[in-house]
């Protein structure tokens, strides 16, 4: 992985496109925007992209309320998330679904959930799907700490160990669920210790290393596609901002925001200082590409805000069906 320069320049430019469209979103959605909530991924780029570096098209993830990364890992298309964000009928979700409904089935994307742990029983069901039709697709599910909890998590690890079902379960453990540390919801340190209980592997990883990412979700999508069964792999990592956007966060601690947003542990700026490091990339190629991401969001908010709002007499459709 190391020596791969494409790989490690993809995975770098997918973190930037990432946090520029993010923090492009929180701007709007300051100023008045846009409708909903919105809940930054800023901070946990490099779990999608290490993770979705690995997946084909035919590939399935189902996501969360902090999706917005995970899609732009996976190929989705910036206008269409952008004008869905808007509300706008050009959006993906043609302005229905807003920030945490955003799907793309043709991409694989199976929706984002705004139902804490919902995506994973989603994730196993399309993982059986997979497995019945003889394909080698993979299923990725993506949740966090507070989700691990929930029944929904240890049915889908169960089912999916028994069937030896070909689906990845991605924990982004930032610490926070809503507003209560890890510590006082849960008397384990590593959430991938809850693997055992299920027969099957589990791995904890620096959720800031792209590379540690990316190299651990190659080996559990390969043992899937083997059918060799699932794997939980916990990425631990830290969300910069509140909960939602509103959240002052006033229960985080300052000296440990300070410790996770500095360069050392930042997930772009060590990658940055990877590929300097490696000769793949110098400083002014660097700032080429966050250019570029630059004029490709804000072509993305134009294209929103010139996008017709959805007509009233559509206002159920998509919604009900008979």
């Amino acid at each position: 992985m190391a020596e791969n320069k494409e790989k490690l320049l993809e995975m770098y430019t997918t973190m930037v496109r990432i946090r520029t469209f993010e923090q492009k979103a929180i701007d709007l959605f300051a100023a008045g925007k846009f409708p909903g909530f919105v809940h930054s991924y800023l901070g946990e780029e490099a779990i999608a992209a290490g993770v979705c570096s690995n997946l084909r098209k035919d590939d399935y993830i189902c996501s969360t309320h902090r999706g917005h990364g995970h899609l732009i890992a996976k190929g989705g298309n910036l206008q269409l998330m952008m004008a869905e964000l808007f509300g706008k009928a050009t959006g993906y979700c043609k302005g229905k679904g807003g920030s945490m409904h955003i799907a793309d089935v043709d991409l694989g994307i199976l929706g984002a959930n705004g139902i804490v742990g919902a995506g994973m029983p989603i994730a196993t069901g399309a993982a059986f799907a997979c497995k019945y039709r003889k394909s080698d697709s993979v299923a990725i599910a993506f949740f966090g700490d507070g989700a691990s909890d929930r029944a929904t998590f240890h049915e889908s690890l169960n089912l999916a160990s028994i069937w030896k079902l070909p689906v990845v379960f991605i924990c982004e453990n930032n610490g926070w669920a809503i507003s209560n540390a890890q510590t006082s919801h849960q008397n384990i340190t590593d959430i991938s210790d809850r693997a055992t209980a299920y027969g099957i592997p589990g791995v904890s990883v620096d959720g800031n290393d792209v590379v540690a990412i990316a190299e651990a979700a190659d080996a559990a999508i390969e043992r899937a596609r083997k059918g060799d069964g699932p794997t939980l792999v916990e990425c631990k990592t830290w969300r910069h901002r509140g909960h939602f956007e509103g959240d002052p966060a006033i229960y985080k601690d300052p000296k440990d925001q300070e410790e996770w947003l500095a360069d050392n542990k930042d997930a772009i700026a060590r990658m940055e200082k990877k590929l300097v490091g490696l000769k793949y990339a110098g400083q002014d190629y660097l700032d080429k590409i966050k250019a570029e991401v630059r004029e490709e969001v804000e072509a993305a908010v134009q294209f929103a805000e010139q996008s017709p709002d959805p007509e009233p007499a559509e206002v159920l459709t998509d919604v009900y069906t008979a």
